[in-house]
């Protein structure tokens, strides 16, 4: 990625980029020879060394293009561990990269660091977890957009067919709250206590929740499953995975109650359901209504490990839903950083 040797002003520069389709509609960083260097160091890889390779497209993602976006997306070099481990996932077989990259759902890819790594790089996971205001949460999340668009050639109009598109395909990453009443994420998901992981989910919306009221944790898990799976939900054939970002005023009710998180994971997968009856009305299933279908349940979870629950956010009687992209077409991959 370079320009014209002419070109040395800095606004230029950037209005070069723009020029050569590089950015994601946002100003980027301009990377320098030092920059790249810096970053490429940080990761511990050659600059030809292939960190992910997504199969069937001819695509690959190399230490020095990730380097590369990295800078252009204004991280800083101790950032790139986790956008190594971002990309290993993204191009993780089982996440089935060209499905929610190139789909008319057009995904988040839903970055969720967990483990030491997130208090020494400072990834916010209280207040405004989702939102803007911090440079680790920001510069992640947007480098693997930038490598999406310029190494695995994903663009708007391309190979990129999202209909509406997502916000959160600028950047989405957060951490984990320290303070969950279970086990850490990342350990519920295999890793040791002490391991930093980086877990990449793909989810074309999101659904804040809300519930000051309930004292207990049937009711805010209903709120949980009708937002996981509503009429409109992309997959009411069901059997895709789930996301729940669970305030911590509603983690807090789930811990003096004694529910742990495979409590709230098997309610999920009993309650997120709907009539036959009442999908065929919203034209979500095809066919006439019969009398069987009034009392018939179609479900959206096979299994408790279907539905992922991490903590956070800061004050206040909310949480979040995610559902994911594509039946199982795509599953969550975390990596160790």
């Amino acid at each position: 990625m370079a320009v014209d040797a002419a070109v040395t002003d800095t606004a230029a520069v950037i209005e070069a980029y723009y020029e050569a389709g590089w950015t994601d509609g946002l100003p980027v960083v301009p990377p320098s020879d030092a920059s790249v260097a810096a970053m490429l160091a940080a990761t511990g890889l050659r600059g030809d060394e292939v960190v992910g390779e997504v199969h069937g497209r001819n695509a690959i993602v190399t230490g020095e293009s990730l380097a590369i976006n990295a800078v252009l997306a204004g991280c800083r070099a101790e950032y790139a561990r986790v956008v190594v481990g971002a990309v290993k996932s993204l191009c993780h077989p089982d996440f089935s990269y060209h499905g929610p990259a190139s789909s008319t759902g057009g995904s988040a890819m839903v970055l969720i660091v967990s483990g030491p790594i997130a208090v020494e790089l400072g990834v916010n996971s209280g207040h405004n977890a989702f939102g803007q205001g911090h440079r680790a949460n920001a510069t992640i999340g947007r480098a693997v957009r930038l490598i999406m668009m310029n190494a695995l050639n994903t663009k708007p109009g391309l190979l990129d067919r999202a209909t509406l598109g997502n916000p959160g395909k600028y950047s989405f990453c957060f951490a984990e709250r320290e303070d969950t009443p279970w086990e850490p994420f990342h350990v519920s998901r295999g890793f040791r206590p002490d391991d930093s992981t980086l877990t990449l989910y793909a989810s074309n919306s999101l659904q804040q929740v809300y519930n000051q009221l309930a004292a207990t944790p049937e009711r805010i898990a209903l709120c949980y499953a009708d937002a996981l799976y509503n009429l409109g939900s992309p997959n009411v054939y069901g059997f895709n995975q789930g996301l729940v970002v669970m305030g911590f005023e509603h983690a807090d009710v789930m811990r003096a109650n004694g529910w742990s998180r495979r409590d709230v994971q098997t309610f999920l997968v009993e309650h997120c359901r709907r009539r036959i009856a009442d999908l065929k009305r919203a034209a979500r299933l095809p066919g006439e209504i019969t009398p069987e279908d009034e009392t018939t349940w179609r479900h959206g979870f096979e299994s408790p490990d279907d539905v992922l629950i991490v903590c956070a956010g800061g004050a206040g009687s909310w949480s979040a839903v995610l559902p994911g992209w594509g039946k199982k077409w795509t599953r969550a991959i975390t990596t160790r950083i």
